[in-house]
């Protein structure tokens, strides 16, 4: 039996000895503790070497997709075919795929598995020729390009690149930000009218440069650098400046200030189509979809574009608003809507209303180009083109829904009005400052008797009102007064009723001889009561 054996250093085919020591698996390993015994049980009957790295690669990648690399065949054909033994191999795959190919009978076994094992502990031994150094070198380059295929590296798309640039090109933008308000403030003592007059702050700084004092300005030419109006301006200005007079010295300093400006301004520009060519090498979907300026610092603020793949819609959304949604989390308040995708030209054309609409979609459209970028093999834009002309159609019918209308048929367009500017400001009276009179005295008297005339007509109306009112409130009194008073007789007829039926009631139990008559005190005591109770 035969034994296929890859290496780093090319393939070796094994001639097994003794095969009735492969069928004790289990004490198999015993047999390859040390290269005699190794030699003892198989020996090497072919070594082909690779010549370098890439054939080594080639050779590898091909074992790895199951296929069988030309030299591989050759040697095959010329060594196993002739032997007619049947072939081990380590992998099922390609023993299937050389049984069809060179109908080669291939095994596939545990005992194969520890035969191979056994071989790879006493390589060095087994293999003369090769000295371990060189394997070992050979073990590790061939690991790297391996990787690198596997990965699909390529130099272009490093995107650590595009990390180091956009975080460069924030650190130039403060720099410059700084070095021009400096040189404003430092010549505006000399000149200060021209910060006002030249508002562009590249062209300000070339003018310095060209120019230099203030006393220069009438016979300099500023054609090339100012339009004439603007040039005429300066120059007028110049000549009735209340600025300073500065020294030769200072004015040294602040051109060399002037010529720094402007070389960074430069580089900036450099740097800025550099990033714009770095990112259609390695995302050009993310470029079309949010530009090349945000999707630079997603990728910086992820650390990497695979990083940046891993993330869900959602986190990219709000990728750079961390403390204002650990903030809101804290508060119990509303978490933020978007992060650095609000810099997208997208969300930036949106109305107020729709951006929390329009981010949310353009992040999940976003995340699919980054990781079609990332993990796909093609370099093409067209699935971002896609993409954003869907998000662009979807943001028109937002903004064309909020002018729709319900008619009886449907949904029709609405006349959209015209925008009259209604200004707030009120306008002055001027009627207020004049002393004279708007009419003469006597129409003003005729107007105030006409006046008194009114209110006397109102006034008697009202009396006559309030005594017909105190008429219908005494008719009403003197009816209540009636009522009353009827109640009262019925009460009083009621009360002398049951009177006469209690003295009855007594004269009956009294006995006939009794003649007493009462006394005055008890009649007086009587009326008294009677009066009470009427």
């Amino acid at each position: 039996m035969l034994v296929l054996f890859e290496t780093s250093v090319g393939y070796a085919i094994f001639k097994v000895l003794n095969e009735k020591k492969l069928q004790e698996v289990d004490s198999l390993w015993k047999e390859f503790e040390t290269p005699e015994k190794a030699n003892k049980i198989v020996k090497l009957k072919h070594f082909e070497k690779f010549q370098d790295t890439a054939e080594a690669l080639a050779a590898f990648t091909a074992l790895m997709e199951g296929k069988i690399n030309k030299q591989l065949k050759k040697v095959l054909k010329k060594i196993v075919k002739e032997a007619h033994e049947p072939l081990a191999v380590a992998d099922a795959k390609l023993g299937g795929v050389i049984k069809e190919k060179l109908n080669l009978s291939c095994i596939h076994s545990p005992v194969v598995n520890e035969l191979m094992r056994g071989i790879r502990s006493q390589m060095d031994g087994l293999i003369p020729g090769v000295e371990p150094r060189e394997m070992a070198a050979m073990c590790l380059g061939l690991a790297h390009s391996l990787s690198r295929y596997r990965l699909k590296f390529s130099a272009d798309k490093v995107d650590t690149m595009i990390v180091q640039a956009i975080s460069l090109l924030d650190d130039l933008d403060k720099e410059l930000n700084n070095y021009i308000m400096r040189c404003r403030e430092w010549y505006g003592w000399h000149f200060p009218e021209l910060g006002k007059i030249i508002s562009d702050n590249l062209t300000y700084c070339k003018c310095l440069q060209k120019v230099g004092d203030r006393k220069n300005y009438a016979t300099a030419k500023l054609s090339e650098l100012l339009p004439e109006e603007v040039e005429a301006e300066v120059k007028a200005a110049a000549e009735i400046s209340m600025g300073t007079e500065v020294s030769e010295e200072d004015i040294c300093n602040i051109l060399h200030l002037c010529t720094q400006v402007i070389e960074i301004s430069e580089y900036r520009t450099q740097l800025y189509e550099y990033l714009q060519n770095r990112m259609m090498a390695i995302a050009p979907n993310v470029t079309v979809m949010v530009g090349e300026l945000v999707g630079a610092r997603l990728i910086a603020h992820a650390g990497s574009l695979l990083n940046l793949a891993k993330h869900a819609a959602s986190t990219v959304q709000i990728l750079g608003a961390e403390k204002a949604l650990f903030r809101a989390l804290k508060s119990r308040r509303d978490t933020p809507k978007y992060g650095l995708i609000y810099h997208a030209s997208l969300v930036g054309q949106t109305s107020p209303k729709h951006k929390g609409k329009i981010s949310r979609m353009l992040a999940a459209k976003t995340v699919l180009a980054i990781r079609y970028d990332a993990f796909g093999e093609d370099s093409s834009s067209a699935m971002g083109v896609e993409n954003r002309a869907k998000l662009e159609a979807r943001l028109r019918t937002l903004e064309d829904r909020g002018i729709r209308k319900i008619s009886g048929t449907g949904k029709a367009l609405a006349k959209a009005e015209k925008y009259e500017h209604k200004s707030e400001v009120k306008t002055y009276d001027p009627s207020g400052d004049s002393t004279l009179p708007t009419c003469s005295k006597k129409r003003k008297i005729e107007q105030v008797d006409k006046e008194d005339e009114i209110i006397e007509k109102k006034a008697k109306k009202a009396k006559v009102k309030v005594k017909v009112e105190e008429e219908e409130e005494e008719d009403e009194e003197g009816v209540l007064v009636v009522e009353e008073q009827e109640t009262s007789v019925k009460k009083k007829k009621k009360k002398d009723k049951k009177k006469h039926v209690k003295e009855e009631a007594l004269s009956e139990e009294e006995p006939c001889t009794s003649t007493a008559v009462a006394s005055p005190e008890k009649k007086k005591k009587k009326k008294k009561k009677k009066d009470i109770e009427d």
